[in-house]
């Protein structure tokens, strides 16, 4: 599942009329980016919800059939937040682990791995694994820490940032009423207390394309890596 349902305030006035997921970078919308990677690391069934200007998102991407993919869209009325937006789109997502990615981030994870994180999740055991990565400037005191043996915690030190990467098993929602706003990180919080979240540090490129000065600074990068 891509999230390409936020407003993206901190965007305007790029977002006033398009989508943050299809804003370009390096000749390319960000959320294609995602979609080609997920392609390559063998997805091929994917959902996308949206809310502001969805049928934008719709009219450029369509059923996915250009990407090699088939694209299920999860429509919401307004933004439901992170987890409320899962929860709308689990009908479409089905009764296995899946993966999740932020639609306004970019990064070179390696989704094969998170494909056999997600393989390992279990409704009586981890019920999530996420990406962690390095604190970026904005975000310097980070989210979670992350033990030595792969489980994730609510405090400790070092603290990482979560990337927005993550596989989940649908019983983590099971518990939300449909069509109500909720977040994630409290669902999380949950599951670290009872020991079921699970993690790995990524360490390459990430970054949290979160205002227009880093959009600016991403296409710039892709660009010259690119020529």
């Amino acid at each position: 599942m891509i999230l390409a349902a936020g407003r993206g305030e901190r965007m305007r006035p790029l977002t006033d009329h398009t989508p943050k997921p299809l804003l370009p970078a390096g000749g390319k919308p960000l959320i294609v980016w995602h979609i080609e990677r997920l392609r390559a690391a063998g997805f091929t069934e994917l959902v996308i919800n949206h809310a502001h200007l969805g049928h934008r998102l719709e009219q450029a991407l369509g059923d996915g059939a250009a990407f090699g993919v088939r694209i299920a869209w999860s429509p919401e009325a307004s933004a439901l937040e992170t987890a409320g937006g899962i929860r709308h789109a689990l009908p479409l997502l089905g009764d296995a682990p899946f993966v999740v990615v932020n639609g306004d981030v970019f990064c070179d994870a390696d989704f094969t791995a998170l494909r056999t994180a997600a393989e390992k999740l279990r409704a009586d055991g981890p019920l999530a694994h996420l990406l962690l990565v390095d604190n970026p400037e904005h975000h310097p005191e980070g989210d979670f820490h992350l033990g030595t043996a792969g489980r994730i915690h609510t405090d400790g030190q070092p603290r990482l940032t979560f990337s927005g990467l993550g596989a989940y098993h649908p019983t983590l929602f099971a518990d939300l009423a449909d069509n109500t706003p909720a977040k994630l990180a409290p669902l999380l919080r949950t599951a670290m207390t009872a020991g079921q979240v699970t993690g790995q540090h990524h360490t390459g490129r990430w970054i949290d394309v979160g205002t227009p000065e880093r959009l600016a600074e991403l296409d710039r990068e892709l660009v010259r890596a690119r020529d």
